[in-house]
């Protein structure tokens, strides 16, 4: 994905449930937008024939109602937003980024020890 392409709020939602359900229609994606707050449909319609555009989402008019399909995979655009995000907000370092959120947050033992492999890993690939 382009970073001109990177999901805006909105579109990113869209997203994660086409990711989620598969192709869907518009009004189904606008019924399950409006399970956590009002959306029009109109609205839902338009981001979508944004998206559309943007080449976020591939749309299916081969039947009466049009079904949408993303075309941005989920781990690309989550690459994406996240290198953006430590760009902008941590200066580019990894590093910060995990260190704040080791500091936020309560770590179980079962999260530090696939930290632990983690970084075994990277350190075998390193070599």
């Amino acid at each position: 994905m382009k970073k001109k392409n990177t999901p805006t709020e909105s579109e990113l939602e869209i997203l994660q449930i086409l990711w989620q359900h598969g192709a869907s229609s518009v009004r189904t994606v606008n019924e399950i937008l409006n399970e956590n707050r009002e959306v029009g449909y109109t609205t839902t319609l338009k981001i979508m024939q944004i998206m559309t555009d943007k080449g976020m989402v591939i749309r299916d008019t081969g039947q009466r109602t049009h079904i949408y399909e993303a075309v941005a995979q989920e781990n690309d655009t989550q690459k994406t937003l996240l290198d953006s995000f430590v760009e902008k907000t941590y200066r580019g370092s990894t590093m910060r980024l995990i260190m704040q959120a080791l500091g936020q947050q309560e770590t179980n033992s079962k999260e530090l020890e696939e930290l632990k492999k983690i970084i075994d890993q990277l350190e075998k690939k390193n070599k």
